[in-house]
């Protein structure tokens, strides 16, 4: 857990340092993003934060591989995640080239798909999933190359959609990770296999990136994540999913409930995890798709109508809204969590409590605000 706690301090504070270099590399360069309608900025922020964001996982990535533990662990933990850290920088290279050019939606995807590809031809992919009572769902090649490209776009599309916020793409990833290496890394414990996998060590790194890119993206922003950030991240986040299920294709996925084989949530958990962490932004693509195809115009077609303006509207501050879409991205991610680790009833009793006061937040704060108050 040390080691894992210094990558995630190394990825935190490279992110952070590089930060001001990548603001200063945005001015230069005229990667800027200036005001519109549906911004909810009033002045122009510079781009480029993914850039940092992908230094600072590069250096966990560095770190690590120095590390008297996590050096000594198979070769196949450090080739997995340098796989999705290339395949993070091909995305991030097609963000970048947005962030500057402002590329047409196709040639956004073709670049997502190009990057999960790559994912797939390395190896990093979906293979089985276990079943309740020890059984296997194997599909074949063909099958499982897809879902796992789609699972990457759609993860990747998903954040790109929740970034309208100061601090809100970067702290719901944020926590989509800590909860993810918390599923992680006790997956592997209660199962007795070793505690260096690919996943923990990505989300470790990613928790870090996030960490450390916050301080400049905080409201009121200094720089955004841009596409090059938010296709990044989305897909680390992806990507983690996609190693776990690599390496612990043949190990008891039900043991991490308490031992319940008749339990299919902790089996199901390293499919439906990046999804479940996401379920908001991913609310947010689906309702956008919808409103916009139903109105007859593209559904890559921006607006301002979004889960994030919705809140704004009905009276919650910049702040506020964004610390009330990370309560419901933390219930949701550290929710799965908990349900498929330590089901029970405190565990049941502490996600009600959370839930009402989530909803309570979200919709009585603003009638019970009085004027000229704000958070």
């Amino acid at each position: 857990m040390r080691e894992y706690l210094t990558v995630f301090l190394v990825a935190a504070v490279v992110t952070y340092l590089l930060g001001v270099v990548a603001r200063e590399i945005a001015l230069r360069t005229g990667a800027v993003a200036k005001v519109r309608d549906r911004d909810v900025h009033a002045v122009p922020i510079p781009y480029f934060g993914g850039l940092a964001m992908l230094g600072g996982l590069g250096a966990g990535y560095v770190v690590a591989r120095q590390l008297p533990f996590l050096s000594l662990s198979d070769d196949q933990i450090f080739r997995d995640a340098g796989i999705v850290l290339v395949a993070g920088a091909l995305v991030c290279a097609v963000g970048v080239l947005d962030d500057l050019l402002e590329l047409d939606a196709v040639t956004k995807l073709g670049g997502q798909v190009l990057a999960a590809g790559f994912l797939v031809f390395f190896d990093v992919q979906y293979y089985s999933f276990q079943l309740p009572g020890g059984g296997q769902l194997a599909p074949d090649m063909t099958q499982a190359a897809i879902v796992s490209v789609v699972v990457v776009v759609a993860t990747v599309n998903a954040v790109n959609f929740v970034d309208g916020l100061d601090g809100l793409a970067a702290g719901v990833v944020g926590i989509g990770a800590v909860a993810f290496f918390a599923f992680s890394y006790k997956l592997a414990d209660a199962n007795g296999e070793t505690l260096a996998i690919t996943a923990a060590l990505l989300t470790a790194s990613l928790a870090g990136a996030c960490a450390g890119f916050l301080p400049h993206n905080f409201f009121p922003a200094r720089i955004f994540m841009g596409d090059s950030g938010s296709m990044l991240i989305g897909l680390v986040l992806a990507g983690s999913a996609l190693t776990l299920t690599g390496q612990f294709a043949t190990v008891d996925m039900s043991q991490g409930a308490g031992g319940g084989s008749a339990n299919l949530w902790p089996a199901l958990l390293p499919i439906v995890l990046p999804v479940s962490i996401l379920i908001v932004p991913f609310a947010d693509l689906v309702l956008a798709v919808v409103r916009r195809t139903r109105a007859g115009r593209s559904p890559f077609a921006p607006d301002k109508q979004h889960l994030h303006h919705r809140l704004l509207e009905i009276g919650h501050s910049h702040m506020r809204a964004v610390l009330i879409m990370w309560l419901w991205a933390g219930l949701i991610a550290f929710g799965g969590v908990l349900a498929s680790l330590y089901a029970g009833r405190v565990t049941a009793a502490i996600l009600i409590g959370w839930f009402l006061a989530t909803v309570a937040m979200t919709f009585l704060l603003p009638r019970l605000q009085r004027p000229g108050t704000t958070l």
